[in-house]
């Protein structure tokens, strides 16, 4: 019961329909032991003595309580499943809470289909235990409990001889857990890859089909899928080896009372209507043992689901609020970054960064420039906390980044990531997403400078038109701009462009720029690319190559040394003029 101790914090707040549940089903259970003694007395003092006129008070009697145990059992099921629900719903929102505030490590190794599992198949396994499960154990308990001890006052020779198969039966249910337990565990966990299998091959059906893999993606589910089979058959082996044991068991006890009952009725050591009482009373307890494998089934499938459920809440946040940390104001923040030596690298892999120098006043562009793993977007990263520095620090005005509150740090940045990532809804809310409390003139505005205006306005119903999941519907230029767009809005002090103009053509990159040229104006900007022409008019370019900085300084001055940026302009413009740059000038008074 230790995982049930570990989430009493989820049910015990509704402890009163916890126990009035029981209390109702031990109500209903105790009316039960009612029909044994009628059977006894109908047949020892009605049937025998032909006191036949009593029959319609015992009729109205078994009619009456038929009645109340139903209604007994239906108050046990309503306040049951009422238990079951809210405690489901406590669990899902400090779930979907908790999954929020982990940081990027945490999902830097986690499976979307494994989370998607958690958070239905193992929550309803824990939400079936505590609204009705529990409870049944219980009513086991009262039903061997009430029985054994009619039974003791009937005749307690009969009853010893009688019990004396049951502790092979509750040995056997034990050892029938312990194989049981981690069968379920397996189950689940193989359910989990399967569904990753499946929501991986939706998200990405449009690779699949291009690269004419449906085959392989058939092969792979179907692997995914023999082990949940697998997984299953190996619990079915465990239920048919062990079930039928326990059921001998149990009416190993009807054929001793049979054969005892049977002889002391002859010798008249015990009455007719006793050995049917005792009979029907058997019963009672056999039935409670027969479906004793099926509780602890249930049991132990909320078991393995508390303990996945468990692995959630328990992970450790990497990155969190310090004691006491500073709160910024906006008002107040001017955007001077600076990195002092920092030094980074991710769990079981080399260094990303190695010491890095960086100082970036407020109002400086700052570009980024290196081949894939050079360290680019873990540097933006750092900045954000997505992960915590070790090795050195990341001041903001002067304030190391780590006593800042994650949130008032992160309302100062906006990114443009190079992925893109729109909500199913509608444009409007996909550009208002990181400032509601804007007005429609703002969303146009931002939208305007993103170069999204236009297009928008041609879709079916402009910014109220929604797009599918992850932007489906869009091309990746659309939903580039329409991220920039949502930057924008935010009015950040610093600004983050994750290779934000990749997706555009050229063209419509150099209008973007245009307008980013008129946002930048007093903010820290940091541009992360791999075209030249997106980093020209940063006032330092950095280039990095395995972390460490290689090239530093002006897009001028980087011309003008041999190096990995002159090469790369070299091969961006090899068979083009360069473009004409921006004078310094009007780059300081855009700036």
């Amino acid at each position: 019961m230790n995982v049930f101790r570990q989430l009493k914090e989820f049910y015990w707040s509704e402890r009163k329909l916890l126990f009035s549940s029981i209390f109702c089903l031990m109500c209903a259970t105790a009316l039960g032991l009612v029909y044994p003694n009628l059977l006894r007395y109908l047949i020892d003092d009605v049937i025998k003595p032909r006191q036949f006129q009593t029959v319609p008070t015992l009729a109205l009697l078994v009619v009456g309580v038929v009645t109340l145990k139903g209604f007994l059992q239906f108050i046990h099921g309503f306040l049951g499943g009422r238990l079951g629900n809210r405690v489901a719903f406590n669990l899902r929102n400090a779930l979907y809470e908790k999954l929020q505030f982990l940081s990027f490590q945490y999902y830097d190794k986690a499976r979307t289909g494994d989370l998607m599992s958690r958070l239905t198949a193992d929550l309803e396994a824990i939400r079936q235990f505590i609204g009705f499960g529990f409870a049944q154990i219980v009513n086991v308990v009262l039903m061997l409990v009430f029985g054994c001890g009619m039974m003791f006052a009937i005749n307690w020779k009969l009853t010893l001889l009688t019990m004396v198969t049951m502790p092979f039966l509750a040995f056997t249910a034990v050892k029938f857990e312990s194989k049981i337990h981690p069968a379920f565990r397996s189950i689940r966990q193989s359910m989990s890859s399967m569904t990753t299998a499946v929501q991986e091959n939706i998200t990405g059906v449009r690779t699949v089909k291009s690269f004419a893999r449906e085959p392989h993606e058939v092969e792979k589910f179907s692997i995914r899928s023999e082990e949940y089979k697998t997984n299953n058959i190996t619990t079915s082996y465990i239920w048919a080896k062990y079930f039928p044991a326990m059921e001998l068991f149990a009416n190993l006890s009807v054929v001793v009372l049979l054969g005892t009952g049977g002889y002391m009725v002859i010798k008249e050591s015990m009455t007719t209507g006793e050995l049917v009482a005792f009979f029907s009373l058997i019963w009672y307890i056999i039935g409670p043992m027969w479906g004793i494998g099926f509780h602890i089934n249930n049991f132990t499938q909320s078991k393995a689901s508390g303990e996945r459920i468990l692995e959630i809440l328990h992970q450790y946040v990497h990155v969190k609020n310090k004691e006491n940390a500073l709160e910024l104001k906006s008002e107040s923040v001017k955007g001077h970054v600076k990195f002092n030596n920092v030094t980074f690298h991710y769990p079981d892999k080399p260094a990303a960064i190695t010491n890095l120098n960086l100082d970036a006043p407020a109002g400086t562009v700052i570009g980024l420039l290196g081949g894939t793993g050079a360290g680019k977007s873990t540097v933006i990263q750092l900045l954000m906390r997505a992960y915590n520095v070790r090795e050195g620090s990341i001041t903001l005005d002067g304030v190391n980044i780590n006593d800042i509150t994650l949130d008032s740090l992160r309302k100062q940045i906006a990114v443009v990531f190079q992925e893109t990532f729109l909500f199913s809804s509608s444009i409007r809310n996909n550009i208002s997403y990181g400032n509601r409390d804007v007005s429609m003139e703002d969303i146009i505005k931002a939208a305007k400078l993103a170069k999204a205006h236009d297009f928008i306005m041609e879709l079916p119903l402009g910014y109220d038109t929604i797009v599918g999941e992850r932007g489906m519907g869009l091309s990746g230029g659309q939903k580039q701009r329409i991220a920039i767009a949502r930057a924008l809005l935010k009015d950040p002090k610093i600004l983050i462009l994750d290779d934000a103009t990749s997706a555009v053509d050229m063209e419509t990159e150099h209008e973007i720029q245009a307008g980013f040229r008129e946002l930048m104006a007093g903010r820290t900007v940091f541009i992360i690319a791999h075209r030249i022409s997106s980093l020209r008019h940063a006032d330092e370019i950095l280039v990095l190559d395995e972390g460490k900085v290689v090239q530093r300084g002006s897009h001028e001055e980087l011309l003008g040394q041999p190096g990995p940026y002159r090469e790369t302009f070299d091969i961006q413009y090899a068979d083009k003029p360069e473009p004409k740059a921006a004078p310094q000038a009007e780059r300081r008074m855009a700036n």
